[in-house]
C-alpha cells in the first residue's frame, strides 16, 4: 500500500515491472508502423505520438508480453502504469490502462492518487474513460469513503477530472448513487468543455437503463440547464 504522503508520480521498484517493460518495448517497438502512426496521431487531434499498432494487433502483443508473468500487487501496478505513462507513444498508455483495468481489484484506496496523476497527465478521452470506468469506479465501489473525492473531482478546474467523476459509476447499475450522479451532472450542466457535456449525457443514458423514470424526471425538471447534445444522449434509453 502506498503511504498517504507518497508522491503519486514516484515510480517504485518492481522486478515484475522490469520484466513487463522489457518485453513490452521490444514487442511494440518491433511492430511499429510509421505510416499508420501518422494517421492515428491525426485522428486523435495530434495530441500524442503513436507507434502505429492497430488495436487487435496491440492486444495480441500484450497477451504475449504478459504470458507467464506473475499476478501483480499494488506496487507492481503502480510501477507498470507510471513507467508506461513516461513513454511517449500512446500504445504504452493503452497497455497501462488495460493492465490496471485487469488488476484494479488488487489495488487499495490509496491507489486513487496514482490514478488521478494518470488522468491529468497526457490527458485525452481514450485513456480517461478506461481509467474512470474500470479503475476509479471499482476503487470507489470497494471503499465508499472515496465517494467524496469524486465530489472534489466533479468541481475541479481540470475537465478530465470532471469527466472521470461523471463516468466512474457508469457500470454500477443498481448500486449507483443516483443522488450523487445527478448532483454531479447538474453542477456541470453548463460546462464549457464538450467532453464534459458529452459525459453527462453518457452517464445519464447509462443510468437510464436501470431507472429510466428517474432520468426522465430529472430532465423534465432540469432539462433547460443541459446542452441539447446532453439531452439527446441521455434520452436514448429513457423513453423520451
Amino acid at each position: 500500500m502506498n503511504a498517504p504522503d507518497t508522491d503519486p508520480a514516484e515510480v517504485p521498484r518492481s522486478a515484475l515491472a522490469d520484466t513487463v517493460l522489457t518485453r513490452l518495448t521490444a514487442a511494440y517497438g518491433a511492430a511499429a508502423d510509421p505510416e499508420r502512426a501518422a494517421a492515428m496521431r491525426a485522428y486523435m487531434k495530434d495530441t500524442v505520438p503513436f507507434l502505429g499498432i492497430p488495436a487487435p494487433a496491440r492486444r495480441a502483443l500484450s497477451r504475449a508480453v504478459l504470458a507467464g508473468t506473475a499476478r501483480p500487487d499494488e506496487t507492481d501496478c503502480r510501477a507498470v502504469a507510471l513507467r508506461c505513462w513516461a513513454l511517449p507513444e500512446r500504445e504504452y498508455h493503452y497497455f497501462a490502462a488495460d493492465y490496471l483495468r485487469r488488476h484494479a481489484g488488487r489495488c487499495s484506496s490509496s491507489f486513487l492518487p496514482v490514478v488521478r496523476h494518470l488522468l491529468t497527465t497526457v490527458s485525452w478521452w481514450d485513456t480517461v474513460d478506461t481509467l474512470a470506468v474500470h479503475v476509479v469506479g471499482p476503487l470507489v465501489a470497494a471503499d465508499r469513503s472515496l465517494a467524496p473525492v469524486m465530489d472534489t473531482w466533479a468541481a475541479a478546474d481540470d475537465p478530465w477530472l470532471v469527466r472521470a467523476a461523471l463516468l466512474h459509476q457508469l457500470r454500477y447499475r443498481e448500486r449507483t448513487d443516483a443522488e450523487r450522479l445527478f448532483a454531479h451532472c447538474l453542477s456541470s450542466a453548463g460546462h464549457r468543455d464538450f467532453f464534459v457535456r458529452k459525459a453527462i449525457g453518457w452517464a445519464l443514458r447509462e443510468y437510464a437503463r436501470t431507472d429510466p423514470q428517474a432520468v426522465h424526471d430529472l430532465l423534465a425538471r432540469e432539462g433547460g440547464r443541459f446542452a441539447p447534445l446532453t439531452v439527446r444522449e441521455a434520452l436514448k434509453h429513457a423513453g423520451g
